[in-house]
């Protein structure tokens, strides 16, 4: 058992009792992570050549829930309100998304894509959707349903 007294730590070839398995995960997670975060770069510039590469998670979760309060948006990324005010007033400059008032609440706005910033980012997310399909052609999709079936695994138990 790990942590007792009752055997020996397992063979780590740091020696720092680390499991390579997790230290193979995390290389391989921080590579996966710098190159989202420039394609998510060059995502929002195919959306709007003005758009900030970290507005295009609202553009995705816009799509993805619809209506949303923009307390709830703040919340969902892990973002003050204060930040999240400045995206979307920069979303909505663009003419990508919009506000209207809550129907439960007359104090509160709803904000949702534009119907062209509905087109802008369906065209850019099929235009990626190709892309996986081209860089993954050499994979069973077994497998590719796997790695979803396993990232989404991973983003569950972080938010939880």
């Amino acid at each position: 058992m790990r942590g007792s007294d009752s055997g020996p730590e397992p063979d780590t070839a740091d020696g720092r009792g680390v499991d390579q398995e997790f230290l193979a995960l995390e290389r391989e997670l921080a590579v996966f992570l710098r190159r989202a975060r420039a394609t998510s770069g060059e995502m929002a510039r195919e959306v709007h050549p003005e758009l900030e590469p970290a507005a295009y998670g609202l553009l995705v979760r816009l799509e993805e829930a619809g209506r949303q309060r923009a307390t709830e948006l703040a919340a969902y990324f892990g973002v003050g309100k204060a930040t999240m005010s400045r995206q979307l007033h920069s979303l909505e400059k663009l003419g990508l998304v919009a506000r209207e008032p809550d129907p439960a609440d007359g104090r509160a706005w709803l904000v949702h894509l534009t119907a062209e910033g509905l087109d802008r980012f369906r065209g850019v997310r099929d235009a990626r959707r190709e892309s996986y399909v081209r860089r993954l052609a050499g994979w069973d999709q077994a497998e590719v349903a796997e790695l979803a079936r396993l990232l989404h695994q991973l983003n569950s138990h972080a938010e939880g």
